[in-house]
């Protein structure tokens, strides 16, 4: 199936590594042009590199900054001459339980969380070329409590509901706003999260595949794939939905 991506124009937040890494991929292989963000103009260069600077423009950028969102639509009207819309991507918060983490923590993880991508779609949405759609990375917190992760598990619903509302607002002038509930999927976070409680991450890994129905971890392209059709015109009458990326493992409906 053509997905309509040619030459169709995205900006990718937290693109260097993990899940926004993913979607830039699956974007650019189905003939998009990203703009692609993260916090580290070395990691933004050695990406670039790798998908070619031809269909990429990078930009060391961070989603807490108020003038990250501007610069980023900039860069993509710019270099690339349209916006078709946007993967809200962002290194998770920090771990830990709600009585531990600090105000400034909590401060740090809305900024770039939950605020920057408001303020993302709010920029995105006003500058899109006619039509288009905005994805955000969420977790599977959105619907049950992740152990360890009480900034996520504070932030993340709150987001969606925001999706929700972005869905209803921006629906009138044909703009969709989606959300993607990743589970297990394998990217260099889940083992830091594993190695910093102190367990061996194979074991983790080992132990929660047996409560996933697939009974294994996710690859990125799994999910960059689902992020790719989402954001395409071949999912034109998806808006306002949270898709799970989870292989079977949230139990709610």
């Amino acid at each position: 199936m053509d997905l309509g991506l040619k030459d169709r124009v995205y900006i990718v937040t937290g693109g260097t590594r993990g899940l926004g890494r993913a979607g830039a991929e699956a974007l650019v292989a189905d003939g998009a042009r990203v703009v692609l963000a993260s916090r580290s103009q070395e990691a933004v260069d050695a990406a670039v590199d790798d998908l070619g600077s031809g269909a990429v423009a990078g930009v060391a950028a961070d989603n807490a900054d108020p003038s990250t969102a501007e610069r980023l639509a900039d860069v993509a009207l710019d270099r690339f001459g349209r916006l078709d819309g946007a993967l809200v991507s962002v290194g998770g918060p920090p771990a830990g339980k709600v009585t531990d983490l600090t105000d400034d923590q909590w401060r740090a993880a809305f900024d770039s969380v939950f605020l920057g991508a408001v303020r993302l779609a709010r920029v995105v949405s006003a500058r899109l070329s006619g039509g288009g759609a905005l994805a955000f990375v969420l977790s599977s917190s959105v619907k049950a409590p992740i152990g360890g992760l009480a900034a996520s598990n504070g932030l993340r619903p709150g987001l969606a509901m925001v999706i929700k509302q972005l869905a209803d607002e921006l629906g009138p002038d044909g703009v969709r706003a989606v959300g993607l509930l990743p589970g297990s999927i394998e990217t260099d976070r889940l083992r830091e999260l594993a190695e910093m409680s102190g367990r061996d991450p194979d074991e983790v890994k080992a132990t929660a595949s047996r409560t996933i129905p697939l009974r294994r971890y996710g690859r990125p392209d799994e999910f960059g794939k689902v992020a790719a059709f989402v954001l395409s015109p071949a999912a034109s009458y998806l808006t306002g939905s949270m898709i799970a990326v989870d292989g079977g493992a949230i139990r709610s409906l």
